[in-house]
């Protein structure tokens, strides 16, 4: 991709300033990319031209706490709707009510709350993420996957993991998105630029307060997903049992799943034109 394919803005939306990396046409419909942790909007990379390319206005903000966006300093700040209401207020600035979603980890778990709030939402792709009101149901018949994810609570502790993180370059934080992806996913010039934005002041800790604001949240079991949904599941994912694709589907009225076996929880790197195809064939009728 071409630099110069790519513009960067600075979005206010609710109550915060929103670095977004924006291509495509701008009289296209509107595509919403989210990424999770530790990324920013460089990991949709290989997504962004072949979207912008079949006419979709891609936009791919750093979420708040990340990048170039707004890090406010509350815990509060990062509960689960304050999340999605940013989502919903940046389709508003960016002038469409109406739009498609994309989100992967953390991202995901933002989309499948805002599919939940924002009925009008055109379609919703999910790429290795539990959907908010599945993991305890799961972990109950699936012990193990609390081991998976014990990472979750020391996240939450104060400063600690900040300390451990930042050590020697961030060490631990490139050696985790390394060693749970295929060789070669990350090489080092895309670490750089991992590195370069977890540098950010108050990056790190924003990032970790997505994690700490867990206790804010209250899944509702009740809760349904009008829009036409896809999982997307590499399942290889060391983290994420390949069997939450199937439960975040119970929530939803129209859905299907994709399995990526051979992919890992990185799958839109590592499988990237399975993905763009995917992706491409899912929301082609989303605004029809």
């Amino acid at each position: 991709m071409k630099p110069a394919s790519v513009e960067h803005l600075f979005v206010r939306a609710n109550g915060v300033q929103l670095h977004v990396a924006m291509a495509g046409p701008t009289d296209g419909p509107l595509i919403i990319l989210l990424h999770g942790f530790p990324e920013f909007w460089f990991g949709w990379r290989r997504q962004i031209e072949p979207l912008a390319a079949a006419g979709w206005r891609v936009c791919v903000p750093d979420q708040r706490g990340y990048g170039q966006s707004d890090k406010p300093g509350n815990i509060r700040d990062y509960a689960l709707d304050t999340l999605s209401d940013d989502v919903v207020a940046l389709a508003k600035v960016l002038g469409q009510g109406k739009f498609a979603l994309v989100g992967h980890d953390w991202g995901g778990i933002v989309a499948w709350r805002t599919a939940t709030r924002h009925p009008q939402l055109a379609c919703l792709v999910v790429l290795n993420a539990p959907h908010p009101g599945s993991m305890a149901a799961y972990a109950s018949r699936h012990p193990t996957q609390l081991i998976r994810i014990a990472y979750v609570s020391f996240f939450q502790l104060p400063g600690l993991p900040e300390l451990v993180l930042r050590t020697d370059g961030f060490r631990l934080l490139k050696r985790a998105l390394t060693t749970s992806s295929r060789k070669g996913t990350f090489p080092e010039d895309a670490l750089r630029q991992y590195v370069r934005a977890w540098s950010q002041e108050g990056a790190l800790t924003s990032m970790l307060n997505w994690y700490r604001a867990l206790p804010f949240f209250v899944a509702a079991a009740r809760d349904r997903i009008a829009a036409p949904t896809l999982v997307i599941w590499g399942d290889r994912d060391s983290a994420l049992g390949a069997g939450l694709a199937e439960e975040g589907l119970v929530f939803c009225d129209e859905g299907e799943i994709v399995h990526v076996p051979n992919a890992t929880h990185w799958v839109h790197h590592e499988e990237a034109g399975l993905v763009n195809a995917e992706l491409l064939r899912f929301t082609r009728h989303a605004f029809g």
